[in-house]
């Protein structure tokens, strides 16, 4: 399985990141998700799911953040359109990212479910984007999901398996 997001030197373009213009963002951060092609996707594959985890922040909060995490991304997709966080014409589920962490205290569900984009505040960070084909069409998970209820879901279902290094400016 081949993947793609659309960079600029290696790094996530700025209009999901740190640096994208006011119209992008809700409440001072990125909302509007990436595009991902999906290319010579394996045999068998219903759907596909994806996490957006910065292992970098562990020096920063103490854990790993996670900015996304989507499931039941239909398996004949070509393409995940730009901003399929906030307008959702797939249906797919999504799970909460690091802002519904106790630490944070975010409770504002257009903040808390789906993606946020990269904000390193101390260097510029890495951001692993994994897809994953699988081979179920639904995972029963709901909006809100925990990254470790997506972990228990795949299990067993995973055909394949693309890791995807995105950098994002401090």
């Amino acid at each position: 399985m081949r993947n793609k997001v659309e960079m600029e030197n290696g790094y996530l373009l700025q209009k999901y990141s740190k640096y994208a213009e006011e119209r992008y963002k809700y409440k001072g951060n990125p909302k509007v998700s990436f595009p991902i092609t999906f290319e010579d996707v394996p045999s068998g594959t219903k759907s596909f799911a994806i996490t957006l985890i910065d292992y970098d922040a562990v020096g920063v909060c103490g854990f790993p953040w996670i900015h996304w995490g989507a499931c039941d991304i239909p398996g004949d997709t070509k393409e995940l359109p730009e901003n399929i966080s906030m307008n959702n014409i797939l249906n797919i589920v999504q799970g909460r990212n690091s802002f519904s962490s106790d630490f944070v205290g975010e409770t504002d569900p257009k903040i808390i479910y789906g993606y946020v984009g990269p904000t390193p505040p101390d260097k510029d960070h890495k951001y692993i984007l994994d897809i994953y084909a699988l081979d179920c069409s639904s995972l029963d998970l709901e909006t809100g999901f925990s990254l470790n209820e997506l972990y228990d879901k795949i299990e067993n279902h995973i055909l394949e398996k693309n890791s995807i290094v995105l950098k994002a400016k401090s």
